[in-house]
């Protein structure tokens, strides 16, 4: 059986985007391999053994588009009310919180936030089928 184990995301920005990792999910850097050409840092925290892979392409000044295939990443949290407060009180930009229920049946709720290089990321309320 297959076990997933990272997510791979280019950032422009390593120290942007470690502190913007840190403060909105408390992930840490749990190893960082550097290269010639490029650096792998990979982020994790006590909750969960999958980590985000973070690759910082050397010399690269310029924004990467993300085109229209990327969909996002996704987080648990125990208490979505106390957790877009959070964000919003570090200057994290959430979105508004959505109850998605089609049908009158509660699927989700989630906000949503960018990180500095613009990656989507879906914040849920644990619960459902999202244990």
């Amino acid at each position: 059986m297959a076990k997933a184990i990272h997510s791979m995301i280019r950032v422009l920005d390593e120290q942007r985007s470690l502190e913007f990792y840190k403060t909105a999910f408390d992930l840490d850097v749990a190893d960082r391999l550097d290269f010639e050409n490029f650096t792998l840092v990979y982020l994790s925290n006590d909750a969960c053994p999958f980590e985000l892979e973070l690759t910082i392409n050397k010399g690269r000044t310029e924004p990467y588009d993300l085109g229209d295939g990327y969909g996002h990443f996704a987080v648990l949290v125990e208490d979505l009310e106390s957790e877009h407060a959070r964000f919003e009180a570090a200057g994290l930009a959430p979105r508004k919180i959505v109850e998605f229920a089609p049908d009158g049946q509660l699927v989700g709720k989630f906000f949503f936030v960018a990180d500095p290089d613009g990656y989507e990321i879906e914040v849920l309320q644990r619960g459902g089928r999202f244990k």
